[in-house]
C-alpha cells in the first residue's frame, strides 16, 4: 500500500483550480461509461449537452435528491423514468425489493448488496459492482492513513454485518491492507470485549455509540479496557466522533485516541479525520463536494451553516450526481494543514431535517449530546422533539447517578440560551445501541419538501 500512500497523500496537497479540471474529467469519464445505461441520469440530463465543458456546466445540473432514489426522476415529459431493465417482470421485482433507482446495469453485473437502515422510512436497496466496491475500499484507505493503521495491527470490527453496510467495506479495506481483521457479528458486547482482549486488538471499529456502551458494560463488569491494548478507535455512523465532550470520554474510557469518518450508502465513504481531530476532510480524490446554504442553491460562505452535496467520481453501478446529503456541516480554510481537502469544522453537525427551532433558536440534537457528554453522572439521555403551535418544545431523559435533573437543565439554559425540560429516569431503562444511536425521537410532523 506504500505507492498508493505516497499517491494518496499528493492528492491531498493538489491546488484547487488542479483538483477542479481532474474532476470535470474524471465526471466526463464516468458520465461516458453510465450513458445511456443508466435511465435515470439519462432522464435527468435529456437535452443537457454532454461532455461537459466547464465546471460551471457542471453547476448548472440539476440536483439529486433521495426520494428520486425511491421513486425515480421525471423526464422531460413529466413521466417517471423506467428503471434499468425494461423486461415489466424485473422492473417491478426490483420495484418490491426497494433496489435504488438510480442503478446502471442488470442485476448480474453486481456483487454486493446493502441497504440504508431506514431511520428515516423504507430502507433503500443500494448494490455495488466489483469495481465499485474497490473504489469504496479505495476511500477507505486515506481513513485508514489518518488511523495509522498497518500490516502489524489486529483489528475487531464490532458491528453486526447485516445488510446495513455500516463497516463492511472497512473490513475489506483492513484486510487488503493487510492488517488482520476480526469480524464480531452475533456477538454479546462481553462477548466482544473477550476478543478484544484476547486477540490484544490495537484498533476498534464501531459506532461512538457502541464505543461507549461497550465501555459501559466494561465497567459494570469491572473488566480493565484501558489495559487491553487498544490504540485507536475508529469510529463512525453519526456525529459523536468529532464532537469533543464524546470523543474526550471515549479517550478517556479506552485508553484510545478516536478517528472519525463519514460516508452513505447511498454516496460511499466521504469523509475522513483532520490531523488534528478538529473535523473532517472531505475525500475530494473520489467526490466533488459542494456547500450549499440549506434549502437553496447558493454556495455557503466559510463558517456558513451549509448542506453537503456530493458527486461520486468512480461509482459506476450506482452513481449519485449533485447528491442532497440533508448533512449539515461548516467548512472554512486550514491552510496550516498538510491535507488541503475541503475542511469540516467539528464534522457532520446533523442533519437538515433533525434541526430544531427553540422559541426562535436554531439547535441541532448534537448540540445537546455535546454538553450531555461532559457530565460524568450522565450514563445515558433521549432527547423527544414535539411541535407545539408553530414552534418546537424539547424534552430530556436523563439517566442521571446524581438525580439532579434540574442542575442539568439549568446547564443547558446556561450554554444554549433555551429552556428544557429534563426528566430524571432509572438507571438503565433507556436504550442502548450497536449500530447506529437513536437518542433523537422525533414526534414533529415531516416538513413539506422543500428541496429547491
Amino acid at each position: 500500500m506504500l505507492n498508493g500512500y505516497y499517491h494518496r497523500r499528493e492528492a491531498a496537497r493538489e491546488p484547487a483550480a488542479t483538483r477542479s479540471e481532474r474532476q470535470l474529467e474524471q465526471l466526463n469519464t464516468l458520465l461516458q461509461r453510465v450513458l445511456p445505461h443508466n435511465r435515470f441520469y439519462t432522464a435527468k440530463f435529456d437535452g443537457i449537452p454532454l461532455p461537459l465543458a466547464t465546471f460551471d456546466a457542471f453547476l448548472d445540473l440539476p440536483f439529486t435528491i433521495k426520494e428520486e432514489l425511491v421513486s425515480g426522476p421525471r423526464g422531460r415529459d413529466g413521466h417517471l423514468a423506467p428503471l434499468w431493465d425494461s423486461d415489466p417482470a424485473n422492473l417491478i421485482a426490483a420495484t418490491d425489493a426497494g433496489f435504488a433507482r438510480n442503478l446502471t446495469y442488470p442485476l448480474e453485473r453486481y456483487v454486493r448488496y446493502h441497504r440504508t437502515s431506514g431511520t428515516r422510512g423504507r430502507p433503500l436497496v443500494v448494490l455495488d459492482t466489483a469495481d465499485d466496491w474497490q473504489w469504496w475500499l479505495e476511500g477507505w484507505q486515506f481513513v485508514l492513513d489518518t488511523a495509522q493503521i498497518t500490516a502489524g495491527d489486529r483489528v475487531v470490527l464490532a458491528f453486526s454485518f447485516g445488510p446495513f453496510i455500516g463497516f463492511w467495506s472497512a473490513f475489506d479495506a483492513v484486510a487488503q491492507r493487510g492488517a488482520l481483521a476480526a469480524p464480531t457479528g452475533g456477538m454479546s458486547t462481553l462477548a466482544r470485549l473477550d476478543t478484544i482482549r484476547s486477540l490484544r486488538a490495537t484498533a476498534v471499529f464501531c459506532t461512538p455509540s457502541y464505543a461507549l456502551r461497550m465501555a459501559e458494560v466494561a465497567a459494570e463488569e469491572r473488566f480493565d479496557l484501558r489495559g487491553c491494548g487498544v490504540k485507536t478507535l475508529v469510529v463512525a455512523g453519526e456525529p459523536g466522533g468529532s464532537n469533543p465532550a464524546t470523543r474526550q470520554r471515549l479517550e478517556e474510557s479506552w485508553g484510545a485516541r478516536v478517528i472519525d469518518h463519514a460516508g452513505a450508502s447511498e454516496a460511499g465513504p466521504w469523509g475522513f479525520a483532520a490531523a488534528d481531530q478538529s473535523g473532517l476532510h472531505i475525500n475530494e480524490n473520489h467526490f466533488i463536494a459542494e456547500l450549499l446554504r440549506p434549502g437553496s442553491r447558493e454556495p455557503a460562505a466559510p463558517g456558513e451553516l451549509a448542506e453537503l452535496v456530493l458527486t461520486t467520481l468512480g461509482r459506476a453501478g450506482c452513481p449519485v450526481i449533485r447528491y442532497r446529503t440533508g448533512d449539515l456541516v461548516r467548512w472554512r480554510p486550514r491552510p496550516e494543514l498538510d491535507c488541503q481537502f475541503t475542511f469540516l469544522d467539528g464534522g457532520v453537525l446533523g442533519r437538515a431535517d433533525d434541526m430544531l427551532i427553540i422559541r426562535g433558536v436554531n439547535i441541532f440534537p448534537s448540540s445537546i449530546e455535546s454538553i450531555v457528554r461532559e457530565l460524568r453522572q450522565v450514563a445515558e439521555y433521549r432527547l423527544t422533539a414535539r411541535r407545539q403551535g408553530a414552534m418546537d418544545a424539547l424534552v430530556l431523559e436523563v439517566e442521571d447517578r446524581e438525580d439532579n435533573p434540574q442542575a442539568i437543565a439549568n446547564l443547558l439554559h446556561i450554554r444554549l440560551g433555551l429552556s428544557v425540560e429534563v426528566r430524571a429516569v432509572p438507571l438503565g431503562s433507556l436504550p442502548r445501541f450497536e449500530g447506529k444511536g437513536r437518542r433523537f425521537v422525533d414526534e414533529r410532523p415531516p416538513p413539506a419538501n422543500s428541496t429547491p
